[in-house]
Parts: C-alpha cells; structure tokens; sequence
C-alpha cells in the first residue's frame, strides 16, 4: 500500500448540482497530484437542458472555462432532439456533425454521417413484413452506391428443409457476400460462406449480380447442442475444433483436429470453485495456470502460469503475477515472482512495476523495467534480444494531462541507460483533438490534421492516412515515392465495421512485395510472394490464448510445422509469455503502461517475427497500431486515432484512452463501456409505491446516473407518481415522488423495439414473444419484462434491475464493478443458491447481451419443440408451482434466469456482481415507514428499516412477493 498517498484524495468529492427541475445541469470534480498537495483546481462540466428536459449541450472544464472569455467557444456536444426526445442531430466537437432520421416505423430512413456520407434503407412494402432489402450510401462529391443487398429465403420445400425460411441467406456487404446455407432449430447458423469482392474496388450491388466476387468461397460449419452452445466448429480449411462443457455449462476441455487427421489438446482441464471462479486450467503443452484471488473483495490478485512436477520438460515457474489494489481498486503494484532481480550497471532491476494515481484516479507516474538498448518509444518495436543476452535497465514514466483529459507530456527518464526523453502532444483550443508537436506546436492548426469526422490524417511526419467514407481507416503510406509504388498498408472492412483483409506492399531488398491476410472465423489466411500460411485461433481459455502456425508451403527452417503457440497473459490480456507445445518458452514480452514494448526477448529472431497479438492480446501491424476491431490505437501517444464510434458513452473526450487509467481498465473493441444508466421493466397493472420508491431512491443517492423505467403503458408509472405525491400517510413517498419524479424518464417500449429492429436479426421474433405476453388471457408480464431485459441489455447497455432491488445508498462499489478490465463486456448477479437475473449490466451491443436474447428466443422455441404452445397457454394454464411447465417453471425457463446459464458466464468471476452491494424487502419484512419524516431521520433511515442483504431467498420467482405476485 505504500504508493497511496491518501492526502492527495481527502475533500476531493465528486458533486452534482441539480436545477429546480432536478436536472443535473453541473458536475464539479476536484483534481489534486500526489505531487502537488497544495494545489486543489475545481473542474466544471456543465450541461444544458431544454423546456421537455432533454440535454441539448455539455461542456467539459476545460472548453467551459474558455468559453467564459471566448463566446465563439463550442460545447463539447450539441444536441437535437425531437418532441418525444429521440436524437436527430449530434455536433461534436471532436467527431462533426450527424444527422439521423426515422420513418414512421422507428427505423431508420436517411442518415448522414459526420464524414458526410448520405445513407440510406430501402424496405419492403408495407404489405410484407418490412425487411430491409438494401442501403444506399453517397459520398461527398461522388456517385450513390448500393452498399449492402439482403437476399431473403422463401418458404419453398427445399429452404423449409434447411430452417432458412423468412431468413436473410444473402447479405452483399462492402466486403463481398456472406451466405447462410443452413440454421439449425435454436437459430445458430450451421454453415456460412464468405466471397470476397474481387480486386480492391468497392462494393455496389445494383443487382444480386456475383461477377464482382472472387471465385474463392470459404466455408464455416458448426454444431450446436441443443441449448444452441457450439461444441464444434470446422473452419474455412477444413481444421475442426471440439470443445465440452460441464453441466453448469463451463468449458472443461478443447482440442484441435488438423486437415491431416491429427488431434491435439489444447485445454485439458479446468477446474472451478464452488461459486464459479476459475481456479486453474491445464493446457495441452503440459502448463497449469492457477488464479488467486482476494477474499474480502475477490480482486483478482494473482495469476500463476508453471510446468508443475511431473512434466516431461521438468518443473519451472513460468509466470507468478501478483497485484496489490488500492481501496477503490486501482492496481498499484504488478510484481512478477517468477522473475529475478537482476542488476545492471550498480542498478537494482526488479521485476516489479508500480503506479501512482491523481485524485480523479488518471495515472500519473510508473516505474518498471526495459531493455537496456531502449531508445525513445516510436512505432518501430525495440531490438530484439535472445533470452541469455537480455539486459534490462529501471525506467520512471510521468504523464500530464490538461483540463479535459487530454494526455499531453510523457516523461521517460532511465537513468542508467541513459534513455531520457519526453514527448510532447498539442491539443486543439477549440476540440480534443490532438497530435505529436513533431506535426506541429500550434494548437490553432491541429484541427487541420483531421477529418470533419474526426479521423487523424498524418500517423507521423511523411505517413498520410486514408478514411473511408464511413470513418473506417483505408490506407496507411509508410512510405511515400515519387517514382514508384509506395509502401502502404490497405485494409477491407465488413458491414459491421470488422476487418476482414489486410494488404501489406513494401519495397524488400530492392523487389515490391505483398502480404495478405484473410480474417474468417478461427482461421487467418496469410500469403505473400512465396509463402501460404494458415494461422488457427484455438478456444480461449482464462487469460491464455493459443494459435497454431500452419505452412501450406515454403516452411521456414527453425521453426516447426502446427507449431502451437500458447499466450500467456496479464490482467489486461497483453500477451506476456508464448510457450509451444512442449512447455518450452518461445518468447517474453512486457508493455509500457499505454503500450509499446518495453521488453521483449525470444529463443531466436525467427520465431519472434511470427509473434502478432501483443499489448491487451490485439494484433500489432506493420504501422506500429494496435488494432482493437472498432478503432486503431497508437501506443506511443496513448490516443485513438479516430472518436470513439459509441459517442460520449465513457465520457466528452472521446479520443481518451481508458479514462487515462490503462492499467486498471481494458477496453476489447476500442469503444465500449457500460454506461452509468439505470433501466426499469413496467408491465401490467399501476406500479405499487414501494417498488416506485426503490427508484426514485436511486436518484437520492446516484444523480449521476440516467434512470429509465421502460413500459408500454406509461400511465401505470404516472398514476403511482401522482398518488405518492398527494399521500396522506407517507411522507416519505411524498418526499422522493416530489424531488424525483422529474429526474427519471418514462420510456416506451415501442422505440425500444424499433430501435433494436435496426441492430439484431432477431428483433422482430423476440418483439412478438413480447407482444405475446403483454395481451390476451395468456398474458405474463413478468415474461414480458423479462424479454424487454433482454432488449434493453443489447440495444441500449447500462445497469438493468428488478423493480424488488435496493442498492446500498450509493453505486460507487457498481460502478468500479462494471469498470473493471477483466469482465467480458456483460455481468449478472450471483447468489449462493443461483444465478439470478435481478441485476443485469452490459455494453451496447456486446456479443453476450445479443446470445442472452438469442437464448430466450432458443428456449421458447425448444419448449414449444417438447409440446406445442408450452411456452404459452400450456404454461399460463398449469397454476401448480411443481408443474414442469407452469407458470413459475415455465417462465423461469424461456426468459427467466435459466436462460443466462447458457451464456457460459459463470468461469469468470469479473461476469459476476456482488450480491452484498443490494438489500431485499419480502412479505416477512417490516413495512416501509409511513410515520412523518423528521430532522433526525435521514433516507437510509426509512428505506433500510426492516431490509436483510441480498436479492430474493433463492435468486429466482419461486417465492412470488407483493411486488411481482400481479405479474406472474
């Protein structure tokens, strides 16, 4: 604990001011150094709301202390919104301007991008079921191009046979055509094909016309069980990968049969705890990787990778990890005890690292170790080194950031070496925008180095960048000629925004020569002049990967054909240690806190080349970008080369890398976040007061966080609102429906469905399912606020809760939950005796929200499968709480919390959310306070008087209470 200097963060809150209209129109933040405890400065965000209660503007401190003297000065972000508050324009002043509009469906009709790009959708009539059959996009100053095409399955015989009637079987996107030859009855596709599009033109499918497709067509199968969980998949070439699962639905072992019929293990066993967290693994090659972690707080504390005794190679300690945390759970130490102290020039070298943090937790100074031939971080890597010849010297790093989080000095000093250096950035004075003072030192000017969407046109001094017209990076020139070719790297992206081709053209030992990579699922295809290279992504296990080198032909000498290439990695999944199939170490990489390599040495040069995932597990290209699968990262500034494609979802900075905190936070795609927003499922009769009042609670506590409460009958949440604030016997519900009732919004269902037409596939069957259940005799609106969960994770992110839950006072210990680095985008409640669904968080559109709604679709299906309408009649028939397919039963298995064991969270403990930050009331409590409030009764007073810790007694419905007894 000794890099804590608790002085730096005393009488530093983080205060919200609310207008009479409760609207949070200031946020004040104090911001001190450990390095200067004197100096305090106040810093002011300040939004604008309009007369409907609608944000309209926000300001970060920096832009609104100018503006106090510059009145030309811009907010940050600018809205416009319709009557009912949908978005039509965004102006930001790092990512331009946007404007979107709907038809009268919901869907979207016309857009235009901040690069200026008019898209547009064409669906079918209104006399059909409104598919969307093309999108029409125009670039500034060129011809309109139809740049996706959907082909969708009849209901003829031969389509029925193969599950696709009424699906979409033809997708031409601006990478070619993925086809969906055949679905199984869960709706997991069994076979796919990709056909690139021939040459590097772009795309444009006036017709279904395929002559602009390369002849080439790479097939995918899989095989789902029959909960929809892949167990096997046989890749473009033709390798098969198999994976198990125990009965909670964990994986328990993979292994990976090549196109010559050899089989190799890859994960041999896995061990869990009782509560789900990964104790150890054992992997193919023989290394066990065991997980310690912290009781009080069950942090992730220690990751130990070794050739235990036994092994054919003999025992050694690979890797032993060990973090130290501060309170709020900033790392603060990284010490790797498989490592010695080495000493260099008089110098102690540790294998430690440390970190020291500003009163707004943004890293500020680190200490750790680098080659002793370091010279100043570039987007070059530094010499390699072989093992026996590594020389490592200690470095301290100082980072400065301005007013709006903008990194804008790194300071390197390595004393012994001599390797001192500091790199300067210059910001904009009118965005966030930034760039190397080597492109210039004139913050007037930095604006010039990007697009009008945001996108940084110089990487360095002689290194144009190219963008599409859709802010996807195009073209790299790493080096520029006059008089023949450059030497460039080019990229194809599909229509989700994912690469799926990289070109790489360099001048070598005087001749022009091309690599290609082919991304495809499990498999990249890599070829140059003379070589053909197949290099498969195996199952993923904890914080290891592994990939396997295939050389159709001209195999190097020194390294073996299959060659298995084991990733060991960190807390943040930067590949530390690849170890091959024997155990034996192949390489040994460490980064600087915002990337780079700051060590790096292998058993020989070749096998080191062959190395591409490193820092935060991400493949490193040949312009020395990380890339992260929504945006390209440059390492040697700590910036995003373009805005973050999710807008201000993890703040105004949108070029900011990991809330300036890189060591405690990860980020998997380049622009998620869980967004600090609160959603709320209303269905049936008028919402009872006390699950009101668990709400507006939230806001006592949280006025930072957006609260939504999301029906299809608004009028339910407004009679509540009205009879608490006219009530005679509550003066605590009073209080909260007069201070709050205008600081949460009432939602529609209705958008929310629209809204998730535009982004999932399944959108219109899960929006039946929900229809379904919210009329008729049958109706279940316990079901149907289940299924709008399940939307709300996907289309919208944030925080979802049962109307039942009441969080400890403030969200604090949540929110540094759902910021943490090691989850996977989306978490669930875990209780002794189950997995409950109560407490839900997810980023906007992660892979695991869209499984989680996919599984109810899945399990609604599979019930109707054992006896047709179970899922309906049959279950709102059988009142028998014992009934396998009752009304409890029966609902907790298609949309309940049987359905998030399918998502196979539980191996990972960071999936999970602490049950102890929440309390329950039930029938057996004591009733909430209904006498007069006085001076000396605070909130928590009245609201926690009778409560016990913990969501409902067994984490499910089976024990229905007041609040839900209506809906089941």
């Amino acid at each position: 604990m000794g890099n804590i200097f608790t002085s730096a963060y005393e009488k530093t809150p983080h205060l919200t001011v609310i207008d009479n209209r409760n609207q949070p129109v200031r946020t004040i933040q104090y911001y001190r150094s450990p390095d200067t405890l004197n100096e305090t400065d106040e810093r002011i965000t300040y939004m604008r709301f309009n007369a409907r209660s609608h944000l309209t503007e926000s300001t970060d401190p920096r832009l609104f202390a100018l503006q106090k003297n510059d009145t030309t000065t811009k907010a940050n972000t600018t809205w416009i919104t319709s009557l009912i508050g949908d978005v039509l324009s965004i102006d930001s002043v790092d990512a331009g301007r946007a404007v979107a509009l709907n038809d009268c469906a919901g869907r979207p009709a016309f857009n235009i991008s901040t690069e200026g790009l008019i898209r547009t959708w064409q669906y079918e009539d209104a006399s059909l079921p409104g598919r969307l059959l093309t999108i029409t996009e125009q670039a500034p100053n060129e011809q309109a191009r139809i740049t996706e095409r959907f082909i969708w399955a009849g209901n003829s015989q031969a389509e029925t046979n193969q599950n696709l009637a009424g699906r979409c079987v033809r997708h031409f996107d601006t990478a070619g055509l993925i086809q969906t030859n055949q679905f199984a009855l869960t709706g997991v596709a069994l076979s796919t094909s990709r056909r690139l599009l021939a040459g590097e033109v772009d795309a444009d499918w006036q017709t279904d016309d395929q002559q602009q497709l390369s002849q080439e067509e790479f097939f995918t199968h899989t095989l789902p069980d029959a909960t929809g969980t892949i167990v096997a998949m046989t890749d473009a070439v033709g390798n098969q990968q198999l994976q198990t699962y125990d009965r909670t639905g964990q994986l328990k072992g993979c292994w990976l049969t090549l196109t010559d019929g050899s089989t190799q293990t890859i994960i041999a066993a896995v061990v869990y705890s009782a509560n789900g967290q990964k104790l150890s693994e054992e992997h193919g090659n023989g290394v066990v990787t065991t997980y310690l972690y912290e009781p009080e707080t069950q942090r992730l504390i220690g990751i130990k990778a070794e050739r235990p005794p036994g092994h054919v190679k003999g025992a050694l300690l690979l890797q032993d990890l060990r973090y130290e945390y501060d309170p709020v759970g900033n790392i603060i130490r990284a010490t790797n005890n498989a490592e010695a102290t080495r000493y260099w020039r008089n110098q102690q070298v540790v294998p430690e690292n440390s970190y020291r943090y500003d009163s707004l937790y943004q890293l500020i100074n680190t200490t750790g170790r680098e080659m002793a031939n370091a010279a100043q971080q570039t987007s070059a890597l530094p010499d390699f080194s072989t093992f026996d010849n590594a020389t490592y010297t200690q470095y301290t790093r100082r980072y400065t950031y301005d007013r709006a989080g903008n990194l804008t000095k790194i300071q390197h000093t390595a004393p012994a070496s001599g390797n001192n250096y500091t790199t300067l950035l210059t910001v904009s004075d009118r965005s966030n925008r930034a760039v190397l003072d080597s492109l210039t030192e004139n913050p007037s000017q930095v604006d010039e180095y990007f697009t009008a969407g945001g996108c940084q046109k110089q990487l360095l001094p002689g290194q144009p960048l190219t963008w599409t017209a859709r802010g996807e990076l195009q073209k790299v020139t790493l080096i520029a000629r006059s008089d023949e070719a450059d030497d460039d790297e080019r990229y194809r992206y599909d229509a989700s925004g994912q690469r799926i081709l990289k070109i790489l053209t360099q001048k070598t030992s005087g001749i022009m020569q091309t690599q290609r990579v082919i991304y495809l699922p499990g498999l990249e295809l890599h070829s140059n002049n003379t070589e053909i290279r197949h290099v498969i992504t195996v199952g993923f296990a904890g914080t290891t990967q592994a990939r396997v080198l295939h050389w159709e032909n001209t195999q190097p000498s020194g390294i073996s054909n299959n060659q298995v290439r084991y990733s060991y990695n960190n807390l943040i999944d930067s590949s530390a240690l690849e170890v091959d199939s024997t155990g034996e170490l192949i390489s040994q990489e460490e980064f600087y806190p915002y990337g780079g390599t700051a060590i790096f040495a292998a058993r020989s040069q070749l096998e080191a080349d062959y190395k591409t995932l490193r820092y935060s597990g991400k493949e490193r290209d040949a312009t020395g970008l990380y890339y992260y699968g929504h945006r390209y990262y440059q390492p040697w500034a700590g910036r995003w080369l373009s805005t973050d494609p999710q807008g201000v979802i993890d703040g105004l900075n949108l070029y900011r890398m990991c809330r300036n905190n890189p060591i405690s936070y990860f980020d998997d795609s380049g622009g998620e976040s869980i967004p600090l927003v609160i959603h709320f499922a209303w269905e049936g009769k008028n919402i009872p007061t006390e699950a009101l009042s668990n709400i507006l609670f939230i806001k006592d506590f949280n006025p930072e966080f957006e609260v939504n409460i999301w029906t299809s009958r608004p009028m339910s949440i407004h009679a509540t609102l009205d009879k608490m604030q006219h009530s005679e016997t509550s003066a605590y519900e009073k209080y909260l429906a007069r201070n709050y009732a205008q600081t949460i919004n009432i939602q529609d269902t209705g958008t929310l469905y629209a809204d998730l037409q535009k982004n999932h596939p399944q959108a219109k069957r899960l929006e039946a399912l929900y229809h379904r259940e919210i009329s008729g005799v049958y109706r279940n609106y316990a079901a149907a606020s289940d299924i709008t969960r399940a939307a709300l994770m996907f289309e919208k992110g944030g925080i979802y809760m049962d109307t039942d839950v009441i969080p400890a006072n403030d969200l604090d210990t949540l929110a540094e939950v759902i910021g943490g680095a090691e989850h996977e985008g989306f978490l669930h409640a875990k209780t002794p005796k189950g997995t409950s669904n109560a407490v839900l968080a997810s980023i906007r559109h992660s892979k695991k929200s869209s499984e989680f709604l996919e599984a109810i679709i899945k399990s609604t299906e599979a019930l109707e499968s054992i006896r047709p309408q179970a899922s309906w009649t049959t279950k709102r028939s059988l009142m028998d709480e014992n009934a396998l397919i009752g009304r409890l039963k029966g609902t907790m298995m298609t949309t309940g919390p049987s359905v998030l064991a399918q998502l196979k969270l539980a191996g990972n403990q960071a999936n999970m959310i602490p049950e102890s930050i929440f309390f329950r009331r039930n029938a057996t409590n004591t009733p909430l306070q209904k006498d007069e409030l006085t001076s000396e009764q605070s909130l928590s007073d009245v609201v926690f008087r009778g409560l016990v810790p913990g969501f409902d007694a067994r984490g499910v419905w089976a024990k229905a209470r007041r609040l839900r007894r209506d809906s089941i």
